[in-house]
């Protein structure tokens, strides 16, 4: 199971197929992918001496590969906001002291850290074109959501099944690839196999059906997607991200899924009404 920076936040959606460690990790003596090094070349700028230094600082005196995705000012005054691995943390202006968890606005009743975590997945979804990602869709869609995926996993494998009726309901499918038992396991050449197939669709629903897929290799984005997956968060498949970065973890059934984005276009419709 991944292993969190501090502590585990929870524990895995009982609709989500949890993430293993890589025989890399495992082994602790494998290069970085190509993926992980450009991953610490887009690390956030800060000006030497400044708060969001000294948070970043903090941040590595735990562990010096930690990758900062975000740092700015955070809404509470004292404190910076970091994001690392798709957690949410605060750090003292000094850099002594850090706390980790959900920042929650009760006059809002708005979840702070999850908006900063939104916005960080619309960043990093923007970085995969569309062209890596393997598309279901309807004639005309609604809504498009990514999904993280696993050609092994069984509530992906479940997705998968009824993705008819995900696009009767209005909603674009564009997978992304996590293969959950890490980068250079067998389930990562599943998934270049799919990724490097022709028809890449028909490569997809025959590997989670079981059904050979031929071995491939070419210039792919699994490894990419896998890192970006890293850095949200992700920490079992399917992960559902909405177009406004919202995530809903876990397998939901075509109409909940539904219904739940059309909660989302309601909220965000009365969020600019208001303003």
């Amino acid at each position: 199971m991944k292993q969190y920076l501090l502590a585990a936040l929870g524990a895995f959606s009982l609709t989500a197929c949890a993430q293993t460690d890589s025989p890399q990790a495992a082994a602790g003596n494998a290069p970085a992918p190509a993926a992980a090094q450009v991953a610490v070349a887009s690390a956030p700028k800060v000006e030497p001496g400044s708060a969001d230094a000294r948070a970043v600082e903090a941040i590595r005196k735990l562990n010096r590969q930690l990758q900062v995705d975000h740092v700015g000012a955070a809404p509470i005054p004292g404190f910076r906001e970091a994001i690392v691995g798709g957690q949410t943390l605060y750090v003292s202006d000094d850099g002594r002291y850090m706390l980790q968890g959900s920042l929650y606005d009760l006059d809002a009743r708005r979840d702070l850290s999850e908006a900063s975590l939104a916005r960080l997945r619309r960043d990093l979804l923007k970085t995969i074109p569309v062209s890596d990602r393997i598309v279901f869709a309807p004639a005309n869609p609604k809504y498009t959501v990514a999904v993280f995926t696993d050609v092994e996993c069984g509530f992906c494998r479940k997705l998968h099944s009824q993705i008819a009726e995900y696009n009767a309901e209005g909603i674009e499918v564009q997978y992304l690839a996590f293969p959950r038992m890490g980068l250079g396991s067998p389930d990562f050449q599943k998934m270049v196999n799919v990724w490097c197939a022709t028809d890449r669709k028909q490569a997809l629903t025959d590997a989670k059906s079981d059904r050979a897929v031929p071995l491939r290799n070419c210039k792919n984005p699994v490894t990419m997607e896998y890192d970006v997956g890293q850095r949200i968060g992700l920490a079992g498949t399917p992960l559902i991200v909405a177009a406004d970065g919202s995530a809903m973890p876990g397998y939901m059934p075509p109409k909940e899924l539904r219904a739940a984005l059309d909660k989302l276009a309601a909220a965000a419709t009365g969020s600019a009404g208001s303003r």
